[in-house]
């Protein structure tokens, strides 16, 4: 037989290998309190249905343009300067199959096979995956309660100059910690990836779902035109599937310099050809329904206070500062160093699905614990019950 290739020797997603194992639990009947995926608990917001469900009788819904319908695309850069005050022009808008695909094409579109990129430690476990698949050297930036969950700008620095960085990714708010970098933060490293000719990868998939801390969107960064122009070393990747609450429609977006627009167009024909036609229809419909959506924004926020308040008791009292998203990304020093094994004995002995810390840092992770409180209140409620009607030194 033929040898297999290296490429597709990469670590697994856990937190998918968690949900097939607590998937199997329900069905077997066992009531699996499920904090283990980032996906909302909420269908897609009645208006993308009630458009979907128009598309579904009036559209071919054949292939659409590599680039997106031209009426999603619009839609986006008004939503920019809407939400944002940010000047994008509908041209430079690309739409993806979900974000995933974004990142394979800005990264195919912006890097050459052994280039080196920076990536937050812990993050979003693809990132690292998707870069090794490609031929790209992974650098880590690491954070954590010493740097707030955020990189700095002397770390960037070191990572361009030591190991020839020729782009860093990072997402605000991040994946697992929530964590937002501040606006000062983010012009300071995005001025000197600018200086230094490094693209600024922005991923801003969980914009939308802040809860106090600002949350500045990378298109307003000056460029190298000053004020008011799209920077030219940025690209901006989103979806609508986790504000929008939209995971299974595998539609997204990316903005990127005119420059790179006939680039991703190109890719995308070849790899991809084009996001789901019927997914495209109805996103275009996802802006207004904002009182909805701004509805299941406060049950995060009310599941926020309910998970965190329920961990402190449960002796859980050290965390990530969840200003983002929906993940508390917990510190279990004081009942493991096998975060992988934690995992599966949370599955096995209290019926709770979460993520282990392994899954986003291959350094730090063993000792921390992703939970997703994205779900119905009273699962989170009945997941600290259990944490704490059941002593987890025990």
């Amino acid at each position: 037989m033929r040898d297999l290739s290296a490429r597709g020797d990469i670590a697994a997603f856990l937190a998918m290998d968690v949900m097939r194992e607590a998937k199997a639990k329900s069905l077997a009947g066992a009531h699996i309190c499920h904090m283990e995926v980032g996906q909302p608990g909420t269908k897609a917001p009645q208006l993308v249905r009630e458009r979907a469900k128009r598309a579904i009788d009036g559209e071919k819904l054949g292939y659409t343009e590599a680039l997106g319908i031209w009426p999603l695309r619009e839609r986006i850069a008004r939503h920019y300067k809407e939400k944002y005050d940010a000047d994008v022009s509908a041209e430079q808008v690309v739409i993806t199959t979900g974000s995933s695909a974004g990142f394979v094409l800005a990264f195919l579109a912006t890097l050459d096979v052994g280039d080196a990129v920076a990536i937050m430690r812990p993050g979003y476990p693809c990132y690292r995956e998707i870069l090794k698949v490609l031929g790209l050297k992974v650098v880590d930036l690491p954070v954590g309660f010493e740097n707030g969950w955020v990189p700095t700008e002397a770390q960037v620095s070191e990572a361009i100059s030591r190991h020839g960085v020729k782009a860093v990714l990072f997402a605000s708010p991040a994946n697992p910690t929530g964590a937002v970098v501040p606006p000062a933060a983010l012009e300071a490293i995005s001025n000197l990836l600018r200086a230094r000719g490094v693209w600024l990868l922005a991923d801003e998939i969980y914009h939308g779902l802040v809860y106090e801390a600002a949350s500045p969107t990378a298109a307003n960064l000056n460029g190298s035109g000053g004020a008011g122009h799209y920077p030219e070393h940025v690209i901006i990747l989103n979806s609508f599937s986790k504000y929008y609450s939209m995971t299974g429609w595998r539609v997204g977006w990316m903005v990127v310099p005119p420059r790179l627009v006939r680039r991703m167009e190109k890719l995308n024909q070849h790899l991809f050809i084009s996001a789901p036609a019927l997914s495209q229809e109805a996103a275009v419909a996802a802006f207004d329904a904002v009182e909805e959506l701004e509805a299941i924004k406060g049950q995060y926020a009310r599941n926020r206070d309910i998970l965190t308040e329920g961990l402190v008791a449960a002796g859980i009292d050290r965390f990530a500062p969840p200003d983002g998203a929906f993940y508390v990304y917990a510190d279990m020093s004081k009942f493991t160093d096998d975060s992988l094994g934690f995992s599966a004995r949370l599955l096995a002995d209290y019926g709770i699905a979460a993520s282990p810390g392994v899954d986003f840092d291959n350094v730090d992770g063993r000792y921390m614990m992703r939970f997703s409180y994205a779900g119905a209140e009273g699962e989170v409620i009945e997941a600290v019950q259990r944490l704490q009607a059941r002593p987890l030194g025990g």
